[in-house]
């Protein structure tokens, strides 16, 4: 293995444990203190649900749950309203898209209440200022805590 890219492996667990053991807080509690780039989790009481990575954490954070966010900027919660919806596969056509999900009836309140949902979530984060280390560690953590609404697939 090379020997730069298993450095950055090794350097991973610490930074793990230091994520699932963080205590939890909510979107609307954080701190004034808090790391500016990172990978963050979204839980719900023991159930591990997202990992996510950012540059920058708190509006990153906000984001995820603000009425105002839209598919790409609230993709956790796009995913969630996907899933209660029925309207679970992608299109790349206009009928199906995300824009026209959007503006779906029964999509649009399912995305609402998505966001009001990740809102009330469990969250924590770790500081990860490498970008490399950033990716990995959110692959990392997504594998080991098996978070159902990771996906790495290419579109």
């Amino acid at each position: 293995m090379n020997e730069i890219f298993r450095n950055h492996v090794e350097s991973l667990q610490p930074a793990f444990e230091r994520l699932v053991t963080m205590p939890p807080v909510k979107v609307c509690e954080l701190p004034n203190e808090m790391p500016e780039r990172g990978i963050y989790l979204f839980s719900e009481g023991s159930r591990h649900l997202y990992v996510g990575r950012t540059n920058r954490l708190r509006d990153r954070l906000r984001e995820h749950c603000r009425k105002s966010s839209t598919h790409n900027s609230a993709p956790f919660a796009f995913l969630l309203a996907r899933l209660v919806s029925g309207f679970r596969t992608a299109s790349y056509q206009a009928i199906g898209s995300r824009a026209s999900l959007a503006i779906d009836e029964i999509f649009g309140q399912a995305f609402v209440d998505a966001k009001n949902r990740v809102s009330k979530m469990d969250v924590r984060y770790v500081e990860e200022v490498n970008p490399v280390r950033q990716a990995l560690l959110e692959m990392y953590a997504a594998i080991a805590l098996d978070t159902p609404h990771n996906s790495f697939e290419n579109h």
